[in-house]
């Protein structure tokens, strides 16, 4: 499209004179899918359309080359460009270099984005993942001179759930690529565990190609329930004669409130094992461990005081007796 005049390349887009880069680039994925030729076959006029839309993305994602359009017009790639010649703006194409426009498209992206614009962040509608080189031609083989990796469209996010949400399930919706996505979260995740939404990761621009999401699932902290592999954990607070005399108390699971007996006698630290009462898996539920705690209290009325007076009285045994002949040196 060398010499072919001036063009108000703002308008070619769509966009207003004040866009971002971000607008911009917006502007030219929607388009450049609309005229793509793979997308009107035999298409001379969308072709060509193609052409003027790529040429002014060329022109307005790069800050230097945006910069002296503004200033100078027409002749902007005369104004101080490094190489440029007497020929105007320059955008000629020779797409004998490409095995297909899908190969052109991506190998513009690439040249235009830069470093540090590859990827989902930085090319037209991304949300984030790899770059977008271009791919093999039919046949295979690539352009003579020319070294690619294979396109890679998937992307990756990071998601936090609740420790409910995570023994439960839930349903979540993301918001992907300016798209809004209804995601399941199955119950019994786990920090680590790793959702696939497929076909919502990264868009190549002009073919319609998406890669997959992941979504890396980070369940927060609970403030009584620990996981430990399948199995809930959890410090029940006990009184002293509680454990004395055991007895049934009540107590809160995650399904709700139930009644475990403790055994008389019961030293502080011992466990109480609620079969199939713990983390959800595709093999059942683990147990849930209850670790007695004994809860003093804050003050002492006169009546206990007196009562462990008592106790201390009628107490026959000396707990530390064995403790004293074996710590002997």
């Amino acid at each position: 499209m060398a010499g072919s005049g001036y063009r108000d390349y703002f308008k070619v887009l769509g966009v207003e004179r004040s866009a971002d880069a971000d607008a911009i680039k917006r502007a030219f994925r929607k388009l450049a899918r609309q005229y793509h030729p793979d997308v009107n076959p035999g298409d001379a006029t969308a072709e060509a359309k193609f052409k003027e839309v790529s040429e002014a993305y060329e022109v307005l994602s790069d800050p230097d080359k945006r910069s002296r359009y503004e200033q100078f017009g027409q002749y902007w790639n005369q104004a101080g460009a490094p190489g440029a010649g007497p020929g105007g703006a320059g955008f000629d194409v020779d797409f004998g270099r490409y095995g297909n426009f899908d190969d052109f498209i991506n190998d513009l992206l690439g040249r235009f984005a830069g470093p540090g614009n590859a990827g989902f962040g930085g090319a037209p509608g991304g949300f984030a993942g790899g770059g977008f080189p271009s791919g093999g031609f039919p046949g295979g083989g690539f352009p003579r001179g020319a070294s690619r990796a294979p396109l890679n469209l998937d992307a990756e996010a990071n998601v936090k759930v609740s420790f409910a949400e995570a023994f439960r399930g839930a349903e979540r919706t993301l918001s992907v690529n300016d798209e809004r996505v209804q995601v399941r979260i199955p119950a019994g995740v786990k920090t680590g565990s790793r959702l696939r939404l497929k076909g919502k990761g990264n868009l190549q621009p002009g073919t319609g190609r998406r890669g997959d999401l992941y979504l890396n699932l980070e369940v927060q902290t609970h403030p009584v329930w620990r996981l430990d592999g399948d199995q809930l954990r959890a410090d029940l607070p006990v009184s002293v004669d509680e454990l004395a005399l055991g007895g049934m108390v009540k107590v809160m699971t995650p399904d709700g409130e139930a009644e475990v007996s403790i055994p008389a006698g019961t030293s502080p630290g011992r466990s109480l094992r609620l079969k199939g009462k713990g983390w959800p898996s595709k093999a059942g539920r683990g147990d849930l461990l209850l670790n007695l705690s004994v809860q003093w209290p804050t003050q002492w009325s006169d009546e206990q005081r007196n009562l462990l007076e008592q106790l201390r009285e009628a107490r026959t045994d000396d707990p530390r007796s064995d403790w004293l002949k074996n710590a002997r040196l």
